[in-house]
């Protein structure tokens, strides 16, 4: 499997507890913050849930 780089672009300040929540989950902490990931579907599922508030890039 490949891996996922994720990167906040947006703030969660003002967006649902569980987008918020989700983006700490994902190792997010400030705008520009960038985290690598394993592409599985859970970490998937919670890009999708902030998807408005990160970019995604495959690596390899």
């Amino acid at each position: 499997m490949g891996r996922l780089k994720v990167t906040q672009i947006k703030s969660g300040i003002g967006g649902k507890q569980n987008q918020r929540d989700t983006l700490r989950s994902l190792g997010l902490k400030r705008i520009s913050d960038t985290v690598v990931k394993e592409d599985r579907p859970e970490i998937r599922g919670m890009v999708q849930t902030v998807t408005h508030l990160v970019t995604v890039e495959e690596v390899e």
